[in-house]
């Protein structure tokens, strides 16, 4: 990192940072910040050096591949996504660790963050925490590296992203038409929702926060112990 070729970062009249405060700022933060003697550095991006409101698809398409973040894009806007927490990424071991082998040798697979996906109904691009795709990927038309219509997916929660994963990113992923189930995971509290469409074409919700209960996915016809997704993490 060259420190002259960016400004630190003023908050609060503040320019001088400890690691403490630094952490604090990161951890609720929706971007990424580099932390060098006491100065905080927004992580260089390329969405960052245009200045324009609106983005057609391709644009942002370009602009993602040669990022070293992750981006949403939504109906012309690009938008960064978080960085996770310790608790975020045990869960995420956890939990697409036991997918990868309850669904080997199945016509279901668990994807990690990495998969790009894209909702044609609404124009939504995003990267779920595990998405699940069954019978094989189906790409977008637009980019072979985009896929389309998952089975599952699974949000793990964090403070600056559970209202979003609960309310808006959810009525999004509605739209969705193979979606079956979607189910997020708290990563600051023993806590899973599971929101499954049933017969009559509506959402239903059933909720764990027992380390003694399980996670019954129907979609996949498979039982995920919720002990064994918040193994080695303890809260207060």
């Amino acid at each position: 990192m060259f420190k002259d070729a960016r400004k630190p970062l003023v908050i609060n009249g503040k320019s001088k940072f400890s690691e403490e405060e630094y952490l604090e700022f990161e951890r609720t933060s929706i971007e990424k910040h580099e932390y060098h003697n006491g100065e905080i550095f927004l992580v260089h991006e390329p969405a960052a050096e245009y200045k324009r409101a609106s983005y057609s698809e391709e644009e942002y398409l370009t602009i993602e591949k040669a990022s070293n973040i992750k981006h949403e894009y939504y109906k012309g806007e690009i938008f960064a996504m978080s960085g996770a927490s310790d608790s975020h990424n045990e869960i995420f071991t956890n939990l697409f660790g036991a997918l990868t082998v309850k669904l080997k040798g199945k016509a279901c697979r668990p994807y990690g963050s990495d998969k790009r996906m894209k909702i044609p109904e609404n124009s939504l691009y995003t990267y779920p925490d595990i998405s699940i795709y069954c019978n094989g990927l189906i790409h977008a038309e637009n980019d072979g590296d985009t896929s389309i219509l998952p089975t599952i997916i699974i949000e793990i929660l964090s403070a600056s992203t559970k209202s979003y994963d609960r309310s808006e990113k959810f009525k999004l992923y509605r739209d969705i038409p193979s979606l079956k189930e979607y189910i997020l995971i708290d990563s600051e509290s023993i806590s899973i929702e599971a929101f499954r469409l049933n017969k009559s074409n509506h959402w239903e919700l059933e909720e764990m926060k027992l380390l003694s209960e399980s996670l019954i996915i129907p979609s996949l016809n498979i039982v995920i112990k919720v002990n064994d997704i918040y193994e080695n993490l303890r809260f207060n």
